[in-house]
């Protein structure tokens, strides 16, 4: 039997620790972090550049049964 996988992205205005509180408020467990950075365009002499601006950050958590 697998476990219910759920993800949980850590919201504007929101710490890790209360993204964390969250899931286990609602009975998960984390297993897995996933840090993806978000990028902004910006046109430099014609070109177009990717500029990192922020982190986007991602928790998988297994259902606690």
């Amino acid at each position: 039997m697998m476990s219910a996988k759920k993800r949980f992205a850590v919201e504007e205005n929101e710490t890790i620790s209360e993204c964390l509180a969250r899931m286990e408020r609602e009975g998960y467990k984390p297993v897995r972090r996933i840090e993806k950075p978000v990028f902004i365009e910006e046109k430099k002499k014609g070109k177009i550049e990717y500029k990192p601006v922020s982190q986007k950050i991602i928790f998988e958590g297994i259902k606690v049964t």
